[in-house]
């Protein structure tokens, strides 16, 4: 595994968003349903659901919307907010990869190898 930097945004109204909720909504996008993105994530679909209302709640527009309609009956996708969001987040991880690769670089030469050791008790 290779040294890798991920994002969290801590909202002005308390929210949060980072890597697993983003992961959520590219797994509504793929999967269209909130509990098959969840199942693909090893989460249960109260948790995909719940994390979805917070992710809805924390912006003025929906990122999640239901579909209705089919045979099938409806399903899940991300609003056009949904997915601007996914963009900016990944546009964000990425330049601050990149920003930040020399530093990356170093920490990782400066890397133990072998299991990481167990914190020491205090």
């Amino acid at each position: 595994m290779t040294l890798r930097l991920t994002i969290r945004l801590d909202l002005p109204n308390g929210h949060r968003i980072g890597p697993g909720k983003i992961r959520l909504l590219e797994a509504i996008a793929t999967t269209g349903s909130i509990s098959a993105a969840g199942r693909s994530l090893g989460m249960s679909y109260r948790r995909a659901w719940l994390l979805v209302d917070e992710i809805n709640r924390a912006f003025t527009q929906p990122a999640v919307a239901g579909q209705t309609g089919g045979s099938g009956g409806g399903g899940t996708a991300l609003t056009d907010w949904g997915r601007e969001l996914v963009d900016l987040y990944r546009g964000l991880e990425a330049g601050s990869v990149t920003a930040n690769a020399a530093g990356l670089d170093r920490v990782e030469a400066m890397m133990a190898t072998g299991p990481a050791l167990e914190a020491a008790p205090s």
